[in-house]
């Protein structure tokens, strides 16, 4: 597969063929499984506390000539507590066994569990080659709600891996076309859920992902926009589909792709 090349002016300035990578079978299967292996390793351990429901004694006499006993009352033999009395009439109510009100949970979550993901390293690559065949394509970029220009997949020069400041960076994503794009990644909504309340309140949209090379300022000027810039080396089946949905509106460098062929990257 052939694509354009453009300078940050957005100029033709001729065109490449992409490497095989670029030309595997989408796996949505594969895709997904990457993703979660990758989402499970950030999942954080929780647990319930080891004394939860466990706070008070539940113990009740059932000996015959013990006065705060239960013996000859009539009642199961669920763990109660003693709730009130009066002389040696006692009122009592279950506690600590599962079921009862405050009692601990028959099988709690707990701390020690191991939710991290395996994956197959052969599996890992193969999803990383489905994801970059996807982002080549048009119509699964739309399928996400991406807005593209009319001359997508293309390759930006290297030139653009020199821009150390913001605003220059958006004067070319503007020239390129993706101005509407990149309006639509700056908006923001309420999130739904309990996040509201832990910090998190407002999401967005997952932007553009700008693949470069090697390391360069153009990491650090596009910190404070709504898009990522990441090396070609760094990126996971997770950074070319979030959410296990492949497609992302990516865009490479002549760089990136050529360390891609020359280093035999995910193969």
């Amino acid at each position: 597969m052939q694509v354009d090349i453009l300078n940050k002016d957005g100029k033709q300035i001729g065109k490449e063929k992409l490497p095989g990578q670029f030309e595997e079978e989408v796996r949505r299967d594969l895709i997904q499984r990457a993703v979660l292996a990758i989402e499970s390793i950030r999942r954080k351990a929780y647990g319930a506390e080891e004394d939860a429901g466990m706070r008070q004694s539940g113990k009740l006499s059932r000996r015959r000539r013990n006065y705060k006993g239960s013996y000859g009352k009539g009642i199961s033999r669920v763990p109660r507590k003693t709730l009130s009395h009066s002389g040696s009439s006692f009122y009592w109510v279950g506690a600590v066994a599962p079921g009862t009100v405050g009692g601990r949970r028959a099988h709690p979550p707990k701390s020690e569990k191991i939710w991290e993901q395996k994956i197959n390293k052969k599996e890992r690559k193969k999803a990383i080659r489905s994801a970059l065949s996807a982002v080549v394509r048009p119509e699964l970029v739309k399928e996400r709600g991406h807005l593209l220009p009319n001359i997508y997949p293309f390759l930006m020069s290297d030139e653009i891996e020199g821009i150390s400041k913001t605003k220059d960076i958006l004067k070319v994503l503007k020239t390129i076309g993706l101005d509407k794009e990149m309006e639509r990644n700056s908006k923001t909504r309420i999130r739904a859920g309990r996040g509201k309340s832990r910090g998190r309140r407002l999401v967005r949209n997952r932007g553009i992902l700008i693949v470069v090379s090697k390391e360069c300022p153009l990491i650090k000027a596009a910190e404070n926009l709504p898009l990522e810039v990441k090396r070609v080396d760094e990126i996971n089946a997770e950074d070319l589909a979030p959410g296990g949905l492949p497609g992302r509106l990516t865009i490479f460098t002549q760089g990136a792709v050529r360390e891609i062929e020359n280093r035999k990257l995910f193969k």
